[in-house]
């Protein structure tokens, strides 16, 4: 439980000397270490890996040598939007490429924590499988000593799912809640998400419980955003008083939604950038409209017992340069030139004990 402290007292190698004094029977206590929790979102565009997954639709993440049948040229026909039809065609995504791109989320997810090993929990979306994820963790994120990912395989007709990597105990087994949509068509229910909730030991024996979420995309109807807001809140209900709870992730509400939160979401949760990042732009740049938005978010509980949001500690977390581009915006990861990152930026916060 220890290795998921952080302290603005103590640099991670007090953290560790520390643990082993513990371990040797001294009588330090808890209080004596200011405690710090650090959680950070991060959609990582289409985390694939390289070989195809039954039953999902993930063909144009394959490398070149795998698209020449006529099969799955077929398929890349009747994709309607040219960018993506020429994906599925045409790009090569090789083993080389997998691993230029998971180096630079590693990379990513290092600079945005304390001392360079990465916040204590990131909350994962767009990543395809268990198999991606683990390499992630285990070749690339060795130095943040993340525990075994948690992943639950959803019904998304990619196969994109959500996740946590945690340095934190986890507690009991984690759940995916397929989000309970009321008059969707199939189709739009091909490509939605459903929510991923885990519990975790904190510092001191508190539990804190988590909610993964990817919301449907803003090309579907509000209501689809809506509902999931209210699914949200009454898995929310479901946990004790006195509880931390956050739920994070990709929640698709663009900046012209904003009376969606002031309906649904402020009422019963602190948005955590309008209470500590009022003078971010936000986490995602739309082009063709010169629009930013807080597309990821990260919502916590009111009555967190004692625990509390650091509003001053909140932030969108560009640590790591490749993330932005010259135009000062996410700079998405380029199969060309195996530049960049992804299409977002990731939001962090700290919680700290009262």
């Amino acid at each position: 439980m220890l290795q998921g402290m952080t302290s603005k007292l103590l640099p991670m190698a007090g953290v560790c000397a520390l643990t082993m004094l513990i371990a040797a029977g001294c009588a330090t206590r808890w209080q004596e270490v200011e405690q710090r929790i650090s959680v950070m979102t991060f959609n990582v565009e289409n985390l694939f890996d390289t070989t195809h997954d039954e039953g999902k639709n993930d063909y144009t993440y394959m490398p070149l040598a795998a698209k020449q049948t006529p099969e799955h040229r077929a398929r890349c026909a009747s994709i309607s939007v040219e960018k993506w039809r020429d994906e599925c065609l045409n790009l090569d995504w090789s083993k080389r490429l997998l691993e230029r791109k998971l180096g630079a989320l590693a990379s990513t997810i290092l600079a945005n924590g304390q001392d360079g090993l990465g916040p204590d929990i990131v909350v994962l979306q767009e990543v395809e499988n268990l198999n991606v994820l683990e390499r992630l963790r285990s070749e690339y994120l060795v130095a943040a000593n993340y525990g075994p990912p948690i992943l639950v395989e959803g019904e998304d007709l990619r196969g994109i799912d959500v996740a946590f990597l945690s340095r934190l105990k986890i507690v009991g087994k984690p759940v995916l809640h397929p989000t309970q949509f009321r008059r969707i068509d199939d189709r739009a229910r091909q490509d939605t998400r459903g929510i991923l909730e885990a519990t975790f030991e904190l510092p001191g024996g508190d539990l804190m419980t988590g909610f993964a979420v990817h919301f449907p995309a803003p090309f579907h109807p509000t209501t689809l955003r809506i509902q999931s807001y209210e699914f949200l809140a009454e898995l929310r209900a479901t946990l004790p008083t006195g509880r931390l709870v956050f739920a994070a992730g990709d929640f698709n509400t663009i900046a012209a939604e904003k009376s969606v939160l002031d309906e649904h979401v402020a009422p019963t949760w602190t948005v955590a950038h309008r209470a500590g990042c009022r003078d971010c732009r936000g986490t995602h740049y739309y082009a063709p409209n010169d629009d930013w938005s807080f597309l990821d978010m990260i919502l916590v509980s009111a009555d967190a017992g004692r625990w509390a949001l650091d509003t001053n500690a909140t932030r969108v977390a560009t640590g790591w340069p490749a993330q932005t581009s010259s135009a000062g915006t996410p700079q998405r990861f380029d199969p060309a030139t195996g530049r960049g990152v992804s299409d977002h930026w990731p939001l962090a916060v700290t919680f700290e004990r009262r």
